[in-house]
């Protein structure tokens, strides 16, 4: 079957994993107030699950209203600290005190993608990774952010596992394509089942 597939965001990694897997599709960044609609969410007691979970599906939504025939993926992922979210850092000293903050503990990613298709959603799923830091140094802490500001400045937590972040850690449980901000392998399934993917 031939459908068309956008992907509503604007991450280059989700993209590339998508091309990489050999999947067809066109980008949409669909432009919501992610800020405001976290604040709500966190007022209304959601669960960060529940929050990755909206976030990826008005995403979909957003880009669906325009492209009802197509097969929308709405992805979105956010960190989890002590019950907590952690956003993107905005400074370097912010992204220092939320390392620093999650050394020797252990937060999660939450990985949420929805696919939206006839202005329905008609897929879910959110994939969860459990990241234990080490006690790295103060001093190293400071080196790390300094030289890699650039690249992780985008980044819940202010790291990026797939660069030399994942020194910061000393275990990880589940999925990488999850800490990537992407539930890969669950949407090509998805994708091949419903025929969409040949198989």
């Amino acid at each position: 079957m031939t459908e068309n597939i956008i992907l509503a965001s604007g991450s280059e990694i989700r993209a590339t994993l998508l091309r990489n897997a050999g999947v067809s599709f066109t980008t949409a960044i669909a432009h919501i107030d992610e800020t405001a609609i976290r604040a709500s969410l966190k007022l209304a007691d959601a669960p960060p699950r529940d929050v990755a979970d909206a976030l990826a599906e008005m995403k979909a939504r957003k880009i669906a209203q325009k492209n009802p025939t197509s097969l929308v993926i709405g992805a979105d992922q956010v960190l989890s600290f002590q019950n907590e979210i952690i956003a993107k850092p905005e400074s370097q000293e912010e992204a220092i005190s939320q390392i620093k903050s999650m050394r020797s503990k252990q937060h999660q990613l939450l990985s949420a993608a929805v696919i939206y298709m006839d202005d329905q959603p008609i897929w879910r799923h959110v994939g969860v990774v459990r990241l234990f830091m080490r006690d790295v140094s103060d001093g190293y802490i400071h080196d790390y952010v300094e030289r890699h500001w650039h690249s992780i400045q985008h980044s819940v937590g202010g790291y990026k596992l797939e660069e030399e972040g994942v020194r910061l850690f000393s275990r990880i449980d589940g999925d990488y394509f999850n800490v990537l901000g992407l539930p890969l392998l669950e949407i090509l399934n998805f994708l091949s089942i419903r025929g969409t993917l040949p198989s």
